[in-house]
């Protein structure tokens, strides 16, 4: 078989050879993520417990209603990021044991408590 002079990049070495990589690191559609609301109100967490599956990959939206700038911060979970007033972010989780994990607020630390419980 003969190539059209313009398709014979395709039969380039360096290129034949990366192909399996291209198949391996196309990511699988129809597989969602699960993702789950957290809104921060007037230095509270609503709600604050948030229930997520066990050994499962998960976003976790954020919105921050206000008035303030607020943080939600995990020691445990190695996560953190500040939302001003009105602004809204996510975090993506890798899978979590079984178990309680506890976030707070840096900004209202008497009031804004959490915990994400992941069975």
């Amino acid at each position: 078989m003969t190539l059209h002079p313009s398709l014979r990049w395709l039969t380039h070495p360096v290129l034949i050879a990366g192909l399996p990589l291209l198949v391996v690191l196309t990511p699988v559609q129809g597989e969602e993520m699960p993702s789950f609301n957290l809104l921060i109100k007037a230095g509270h967490f609503i709600p604050d417990t948030v229930e997520v599956p066990a050994n499962t990959k998960f976003r976790l939206l954020i919105k921050n209603e206000g008035p303030g700038a607020e943080e939600f911060e995990s020691v445990e979970l190695r996560k953190e990021k500040v939302l001003a007033p009105g602004a809204s972010s996510f975090l993506i989780f890798q899978p979590l044991k079984p178990g309680t994990y506890k976030f707070f607020g840096e900004f209202h630390p008497d009031t804004a408590k959490g915990q994400l419980v992941a069975k």
